[in-house]
């Protein structure tokens, strides 16, 4: 570590060497994870390059013949001029679109979108009038992103914040590592989804694959159909109240609650029997100081 040497490293106790290491000893059950913000601090949650849009003043773009990087500059050079609507059309399935945006925008792709759409975004509106292949919305912090037909696997990897909506099915994987947000699928979602999910909400209104919610840390997943099989340490838990109200104006909010309302959804969460981390935390520790 910069500025400790490793003589001075072999001359502190196992507590010191972990706290100039950057490591900490404390346990952690029982610590809450929550964090307190204002809400009318702006200038927390404004990039402050962000451009100054208007979402009245709309333009297209035609990415016929132009390539990914051609169409992804094209749209921030736009946003440079103050356009705050602005249509993508014929992406012809193109990776890579509309990734990185860190600002406010309506952003409307007119078309079918290949791999990573719209990946680690910051605060825009996204409809895509398609189909997107694998990762989409991965990483994505805030904002929305509504796909009107089907996606691809690993659908809303990391995602830390928005919502990430499919009103058809999406793959495998969906949500995998997920860190925080919402993730709404109107159809079925395939094996392992909500694999190591973290925090954060995903509701599947069909039907779920194998292994759903496996070694799931923390977070809540909902299923209005039948679920092939539960993944490690996930265990169906009680409805309650709050769940019905939070599903019932989620879902009528993006137009996807099921005609017979969600009293027949399935809450799954994690059992917690993984939570091992604290005990094994001192032990790992001594293996590599």
């Amino acid at each position: 570590m910069a500025g400790v040497s490793d003589t001075e490293l072999r001359g502190m106790t196992q507590e010191e060497r972990a706290k100039a290491l950057g490591m900490m000893t404390e346990q952690l059950t029982g610590r809450s994870m929550f964090m307190e913000f204002d809400p009318g601090a702006e200038e927390r949650f404004v990039y402050p390059w962000a451009p100054d849009v208007d979402f009245n003043k709309r333009t297209e773009i035609d990415a016929d013949e132009m390539t990914t990087t051609e169409v992804n500059a094209g749209i921030r050079r736009l946003m440079a001029e103050g356009y705050g609507t602005i249509v993508v059309k014929n992406p012809r399935g193109k990776h890579s679109l509309g990734v990185g945006i860190l600002s406010r925008l309506n952003l409307i792709f007119e078309g079918s979108l290949g791999y990573f759409a719209v990946g680690l975004i910051d605060g825009p509106n996204v409809r895509i009038n398609g189909r997107v292949g694998w990762s989409c919305g991965e990483n994505m912090m805030s904002g929305s992103i509504v796909i009107e037909k089907n996606a691809g696997s690993t659908f809303g990897a990391a995602l830390r914040g928005g919502d990430l909506v499919c009103r058809g099915s999406v793959g495998s994987r969906t949500g995998i590592d997920m860190k925080g947000g919402t993730i709404l699928v109107g159809g079925d979602t395939g094996a392992f989804s909500g694999f190591m999910m973290q925090r954060g909400r995903m509701v599947v209104c069909g039907n779920a694959g194998k292994n759903l919610g496996d070694s799931m840390y923390d977070g809540t997943i909902y299923v209005g159909g039948e679920i092939r099989s539960f993944g490690v340490d996930a265990i169906p838990k009680e409805l309650t109240d709050l769940d019905r109200a939070w599903l019932t104006r989620k879902l009528t909010q993006y137009g996807l609650l099921p005609e017979k309302g969600v009293d027949h959804f399935t809450k799954i969460v994690a059992g917690k029997q993984l939570w091992n981390y604290d005990n094994l935390e001192p032990t790992e520790k001594k293996l590599i100081l």
